[in-house]
């Protein structure tokens, strides 16, 4: 089987990664990466380390000669090029946050524009994809998570599952600076960054916020509260989440271990560390694999969660998603 792939926004730093994954997984052919800012170029003059292929402008892209579409692309212009896509018969794994939120007033609350398709949102399946894989089979579109989202909510899943939360869910997450996007801004150039460490849009005003509180729901009819609490790491890649987490009284922190060794035995991107290990971007960084280690503190547990935020907070996951829904191995391509 072969899988005819295109990157819509492909210089930007997921989707430079995400072309090469898809460069080196056996079952896919790139058919085209596209720019509207580097049309005309090859993609090496953009990232070097890329593979060498040219960029098209997104309105000449073949879309009679692919398969899945994936979209790096900026809130707004990836549901309006979805939805081309999709008229195409091409099957679509959107990274932005278009169809993540599954209500079209929230969107527009947080993301200040009316949604562009909201007629594809209830069909979108929210790919986070250890817990998606039974709604991800042969579907048309498919929503990336965001990479704090992923980290937390692999990181809370088995005690929200359990209904072992009891209170309000404090998440400390720390992101490299790629996590901003390749568009200058001047608190991501180096002078402001090296050397800092910085807190951004923290308690309740990030637009993450909702997506997470969204998959909350998920596995508990009411999900404790979250106060949401980013940084700004003066490091490339990479996020990690310390998350506090208050649990029903007599619980012990070898039972709760038990619990996530349980739920995450066969999955082959999840590790649970060792007891009282506890998780650094050193575990993950470079790889598709999100690292939890467990501690306590009294009544409340404490839940340290690492991602590499371009691999498995974006393109990797994407990946995964796309061997899900295709029925291929799921770590093909991410070994």
């Amino acid at each position: 089987m072969t899988v005819r792939t295109g990157i819509f926004g492909a210089t930007g730093y997921t989707g430079v990664e995400l072309v090469k994954i898809l460069a080196r997984h056996p079952a896919v052919e790139i058919r085209f990466v596209s720019s509207q800012s580097s049309a005309g170029q090859m993609l090496t003059a953009v990232a070097p380390t890329a593979p060498p292929l040219p960029l098209v402008p997104p309105q000449d892209a073949p879309l009679d000669e692919i398969d899945v579409a994936f979209l790096c692309l900026p809130h707004g212009a990836a549901a309006e090029t979805a939805v081309a896509c999709l008229d195409a018969g091409v099957k679509v794994i959107d990274l932005s946050a278009d169809f993540r939120l599954r209500d079209a007033a929230v969107y527009e609350q947080w993301y200040g524009a009316r949604h562009p398709a909201p007629e594809l949102l209830a069909e979108a399946v929210y790919g986070l994809t250890e817990f998606a894989r039974d709604a991800l089979s042969g579907v048309r579109l498919v929503a990336n998570p965001g990479c704090y989202p992923t980290s937390i909510l692999l990181a809370v899943q088995p005690i929200l599952q359990a209904g072992l939360a009891a209170g309000t869910i404090i998440a400390d997450s720390k992101s490299g600076v790629s996590g901003a996007g390749r568009a200058p801004k001047q608190s991501t150039h180096f002078v402001e960054v090296a050397d800092n460490f910085s807190a951004y849009n923290i308690g309740q005003v990030h637009r993450h916020w909702p997506e997470i509180t969204q998959g909350f729901g998920l596995w508990q009819a009411n999900p404790p509260d979250l106060i949401f609490s980013p940084h700004l790491l003066p490091v490339p890649r990479g996020i990690l989440s310390t998350i506090y987490a208050p649990l029903q009284p007599g619980w012990r922190l070898a039972d709760v271990w038990a619990l996530y060794a349980q739920t995450y035995a066969d999955e082959p991107f999840v590790q649970v560390l060792a007891p009282g290990q506890l998780a650094s971007l050193a575990h993950v960084t470079h790889t598709n694999r999100c690292a939890i280690g467990l501690a306590q503190a009294g009544e409340t547990l404490l839940l340290t969660s690492a991602i590499d935020n371009l691999v498995k907070g974006a393109a990797g996951q994407a990946v995964q998603n796309m061997n899900v829904m295709l029925g291929l191995a799921e770590t093909m391509g991410l070994e």
